[in-house]
């Protein structure tokens, strides 16, 4: 995708082969800053301060990681270690333990002086494979917006509602929400997208509207609370939302929050929709609510808040009374009787065990 024009990833291999950059997420809006990985440390701080964020970009950030380990030390020790350090850093989106576990099959086997170059090719793939999955999932979406513009007899707008920031900033390009979105827009059909701000780090206000404008998509920011007072009026034709983890029987772990835009939706006949590549599908797991680890970070995440002030400078202010405690619950889990389909690189699948069989007969 592209800012200022210019055509852009979040995560790319420096000019000299082997450093790492990736835009720092922490920063935007506000300031878009590059920041250069160059071993292990550099990667699992990006992981674990979300510099980096999104399940498959995640993933991507941890495989180069990898690579980065392996330069200092291709040892079995030193991959162990590395391996060990990186699935540490997020518990909840599994792309991670996806990447790393590709690393292992492919890497590990090799002679060590071999590793070092492979695990580069390695890193570099599952980037391009990470484009490639999402365009796809770009495609089968535009054909469900399609059908609502068709249906409003190509008047007005299409409202797409989605929750948190699953573009592209959240994998290697395209996003995996968004791709529908931008492949909509970029066809000619006109999408209104309500961003909801996502509470508490505000992904959606600093980085989906960030994107939207970016690329001159019509969008409105909105508080968390009011997307069900949107559906009841009629205002949402369909919700997309992108996922850390989706399990073999369809249920969804996204953005703490998502939950309650998949119950708003249920009670007012609004499709809820799932983006996601097949890596974020984790086939060892049934039950969603009873199984997914839900990550638990810092408080001062929904006590404090930071933002622009007038004069131009970046500040972070408290929000609460100075003995406030606070609990930051990450993620949550929709069950999938709630999910109108998944949006997959193979095509929409029915939230269901039988349904992803029907696109992966390969893993189940």
């Amino acid at each position: 995708m592209k800012v200022n024009g210019t055509s852009t990833r979040p995560i790319w291999l420096d000019d000299d082969g082997w450093g790492v950059n990736i835009i720092d997420q922490t920063k935007l809006p506000h300031a878009y800053e590059i920041v250069r990985m160059e071993n292990l440390a550099d990667a699992c701080h990006a992981i674990f301060d979300m510099l980096v964020r999104g399940a498959p970009l995640i993933g991507a950030t941890a495989a180069y990681g990898m690579a980065l380990a392996l330069k200092k030390d291709a040892s079995d020790a030193g991959f162990d270690q590395a391996y060990s350090e990186l699935y540490a850093t997020r518990p909840t989106a599994v792309n991670l333990r996806w990447a790393l576990d590709e690393m292992r099959a492919q890497i590990f086997p090799l002679a060590e002086g071999e590793r070092i170059g492979a695990a580069y090719k390695l890193a570099a793939q599952i980037c391009e494979d990470d484009v490639a999955q999402n365009s796809s999932i770009g495609d089968h979406g535009l054909k469900i917006i399609q059908e609502i513009w068709e249906k409003k007899g190509k008047t007005g707008v299409v409202n797409i509602l989605t929750h948190c920031n699953a573009g592209w900033l959240a994998t290697v390009d395209w996003g995996t929400a968004t791709a529908p979105i931008y492949k909509a827009h970029d066809s000619g059909i006109p999408v209104h997208v309500w961003v909801d701000e996502t509470r508490p780090r505000n992904q959606g206000a600093s980085l989906t509207a960030w994107e939207l404008g970016n690329h001159g998509v019509d969008h409105t920011l909105i508080v968390d609370n009011a997307g069900g007072h949107l559906m009841q009026h009629g205002e949402v034709d369909l919700c997309i939302v992108g996922t850390d983890r989706t399990t073999a029987s369809g249920d969804v772990c996204n953005k703490i929050g998502t939950y309650l835009k998949a119950l708003a939706a249920h009670d007012n006949d609004v499709p809820f929709y799932v983006g996601l590549p097949s890596p974020t599908i984790d086939w060892t797991v049934d039950d969603g609510v009873k199984e997914i680890p839900i990550e638990e970070r810092d408080a001062t995440e929904v006590t404090e808040m930071t933002g622009r002030l007038k004069d131009g400078t970046v500040a972070t202010v408290t929000i609460t009374p100075e003995s406030c405690t606070a609990g930051n619950y990450a993620f949550d889990v929709t069950p999938r009787k709630y999910i109108t389909g998944l949006i997959t690189e193979r095509g929409v699948a029915k939230a269901s065990k039988e349904g992803l069989a029907v696109l992966f007969p390969d893993k189940v």
